[in-house]
């Protein structure tokens, strides 16, 4: 009996004193269900957009009344194109990325053709842009940066296992050469350079070995020097020249004073901003404010506070862009989100470095930003390709 009793205590404080293996945490994870978009990269795009079209009103009224009579001029036209590409994007959102995968070639040649077209078109010294009459203006490189993504996104995805060898070279090079010549030719300088940035990262990103960017470089190198000798593009070198001492500059009231006018407007915005709708520059002091200077104008009446605003947003937009990327279903997914939000965060970066003199002026446009009705509408339907891609993702959020 005693014996019985003293067990039982033993096997109590056995109980008592032995640890226990605490249960498995239960984790739900919320899935996103195939067909469902990504809101927060919807949200950033509109928030942008909407942003965008403010400055726009902003920089613009004052000489749209001047030059025009009509303040509103110029934000009912973009407010026009915000909508119909707003529109767009959203019934692209519906239609399945790889279906362009089917009609590659024909995007890519279309492409080529319009930049041949546009060769008999001159405006403004240039030959950038079509002449649509009533239309408006239609500028064939915007077209021509996506062709080249889908092309590229294309090929890597159908011979990624053969990126590291010649063939992650030589054919993307050979695609490259008549486009890069044929914008040499209008000339597109900016254009040029955002284009051959989004080849080289998408090149690097599927695989392609540094060394070949070397050859790459020496050719294209070796193309510049050949237009340089066929055309005049004296008009380069002027640009280094007016970069270096824009205030020191005998053409001070010619050739630079738009970069002088943009950096008079950043310092006079200092933190705060003199107000939304305040800046003094736009008042016929820096020439067509509204399009790729607009934000000098943001400076100006944002502040500090509102210039590293939009550079929030465009770095928001780029990751959020890249997590598209790292999510997408396929390779061709994958490497068609990359191309899009590279093509979106240099051209930003680029834009924001001239208006700040940081590099030559180029002619780069903000995105969402600067005045122009094909820039805005290639940008919202791009968007409505990652948002595209989006829907054939499934994240898991535990």
């Amino acid at each position: 009996m005693q014996s019985s009793h003293m067990a039982d205590s033993a096997a109590a404080r056995k109980k008592i004193f032995r640890r226990e293996k605490p249960a498995k945490k239960q984790v739900r994870a919320k899935r996103r269900s195939i067909g469902e978009m990504d809101t927060a990269f919807l949200l950033i795009v509109l928030i942008l957009l909407a942003f965008g079209l403010i400055m726009v009103f902003s920089a613009s009224y004052a000489n749209a009344l001047y030059y025009d009579h009509d303040s509103l001029l110029y934000i009912k036209k973009q407010g026009l194109f915000a909508v119909v590409g707003i529109v767009a994007m959203l019934l692209i959102s519906k239609i399945d990325y790889r279906w362009y995968k089917k009609f590659v070639l024909p995007i890519y040649l279309f492409g080529l053709g319009l930049l041949v077209v546009v060769l008999f078109f001159e405006h403004n010294g240039a030959r950038r842009w079509i002449n649509l009459g009533p239309l408006g203006t239609f500028q064939p490189s915007e077209y021509m940066k996506l062709a080249v993504i889908i092309i590229f996104a294309t090929m890597i995805a159908a011979n990624y296992e053969r990126m590291r060898t010649g063939y992650g070279f030589w054919p993307f090079f050979a695609l490259l050469i008549p486009v890069v010549g044929l914008m040499m030719l209008e000339p597109h300088l900016s254009g040029t350079i955002i284009i051959c940035a989004i080849a080289g990262v998408m090149m690097f990103v599927g695989g392609t070995k540094p060394k070949y960017f070397l050859l790459m470089l020496a050719a294209l190198a070796a193309m510049v020097v050949a237009v340089i000798l066929i055309k005049d593009v004296s008009y380069i070198t002027s640009r280094i020249h007016n970069w270096l001492d824009p205030f020191g500059n005998e053409n001070i009231h010619d050739k630079v004073w738009q970069t002088c006018q943009s950096l008079i407007a950043i310092g006079s915005g200092g933190i705060m901003g003199l107000g939304l709708g305040g800046s003094q520059q736009k008042y016929l002091y820096l020439p067509e404010p509204q399009n790729d200077f607009i934000f000098a104008i943001v400076c100006e009446e944002l502040g500090l506070i509102g210039a590293i605003l939009v550079i929030t947003l465009f770095v928001l937009l780029v990751y959020r862009g890249f997590s598209i990327a790292n999510q997408a279903p396929d390779k061709f997914g994958a490497m068609l989100a990359i191309g899009i939000t590279v093509q979106i965060g240099i051209q930003a970066l680029l834009n924001i470095a001239v208006v700040t003199n940081a590099i030559p002026n180029t002619g780069i446009s903000l995105p969402f930003f600067s005045y122009g009705g094909t820039a805005l509408l290639m940008q919202l339907a791009e968007m409505g390709i990652l948002l595209n891609i989006s829907r054939h993702s499934v994240i898991e959020k535990p």
